[in-house]
């Protein structure tokens, strides 16, 4: 007798097996960008997701038509997790004119103004204050859309983010405020940079609610989002959501992440993988067999090598894009 599928907590079988094919494509893609990177093929700067996809494919399963995303440098997993086409930001990321900002942005500066996502930001915690501008827009009006602002750690230290906060909160703004917390901004940990329990917590002072979530989770990760939109829908003003999560990488591809011990990051690889533990709920619910997953994978890696492929044929912008989208 086959063995009934085991229940799912808020999610069908479907939905899960979504959930394992978008963080998929995410760590696909961020591997290939490491070898076009070492190629020489990707320039500047080049921050991989690898290891924290479960928190932006979580939280977009909580969003609607029409929610707004803005994020820090490390942006690529935001990008595909809101639709963008995969060939388009590969295109960006090796500065080529079928790239989403026309070869001219780079890593860490593309945008779509189709799937509402509104950067890929470079400089730390800028980006917060404009998610701040995003919802309060949305406000004025009065459309129920929810923006969602990420930044890191790190750029939870700085300024501008407590003054968003103060202004948020002051005008009850729809905006889902997440702190990516992979634990060691830069290159300092979490335990060396400030003395406060919890980042969410810093909330409390501006009458913001939050919580702490396992960002390496993605049923938990939808779970507080779904909290997290519901509180803005209804007109309560913004949401704190401190989601832990874990990068496998430096902080960048320059970043030869001394700081930390090999033995840390695969006792996490092994244990805390956010897309092995899809894996493990799928098949152990009898969701999907090997070869099914086996099949996604086949699928995702030739995106992957199409996206690559398609960036390495489509031509650099002309001289003349210099004089392009800009305001004077």
């Amino acid at each position: 007798m086959a063995r009934k599928p085991a229940a799912l907590p808020n999610v069908s079988a479907d939905e899960l097996k979504s959930f394992y094919r978008e963080m998929l494509l995410i760590r696909r893609f961020e591997e290939k960008a490491g070898q076009l990177y070492g190629m020489g093929l990707i320039g500047g700067f080049c921050h991989l997701y690898i290891g924290q996809e479960a928190v932006v494919v979580g939280l977009e399963a909580a969003a609607e038509e029409g929610d707004k995303r803005i994020t820090s440098y490390r942006d690529h997993g935001h990008m595909l997790s809101s639709g963008m086409d995969p060939r388009g930001v590969m295109a960006e990321l090796t500065g080529r004119i079928g790239g989403y900002s026309k070869g001219k942005g780079g890593s860490m500066h593309m945008f779509s103004r189709e799937r509402h996502f509104y950067g890929g930001h470079g400089i730390v915690g800028a980006q917060v204050p404009l998610g701040a501008g995003l919802a309060f827009a949305d406000r004025y009006l009065g459309n129920g859309r929810v923006t969602f602002t990420y930044f890191g750690d790190g750029a939870a230290n700085q300024g501008q983010v407590y003054e968003a906060y103060n202004m948020a909160e002051l005008w009850s703004l729809p905006v889902v405020f997440v702190i990516e917390n992979n634990q060691y901004a830069m290159g300092t940990s979490m335990a060396r940079s400030t003395k406060s329990k919890t980042l969410y917590g810093r909330g409390a002072a501006f009458g913001i609610e939050g919580e702490e979530v396992d960002g390496m989770d993605v049923l938990a990760v939808k779970a507080a989002g779904e909290r997290a939109v519901a509180h803005c829908r209804a007109g309560n003003g913004p949401y704190i959501l401190e989601v832990k999560t874990y990068r496998y990488r430096g902080h960048s591809m320059s970043d030869p992440a001394k700081y930390r011990t090999r033995e840390e990051v695969e006792k996490v690889r092994s244990e805390r993988d956010p897309i092995d533990h899809v894996r493990q709920l799928l098949l152990t619910g009898n969701h999907a067999s090997e070869d099914d997953l086996k099949a996604i994978d086949r699928e995702i890696k030739e995106i992957v090598n199409q996206a690559a492929e398609f960036a390495k044929d489509s031509p650099e912008p002309s001289v003349e894009e210099l004089w392009t989208d800009i305001t004077a």
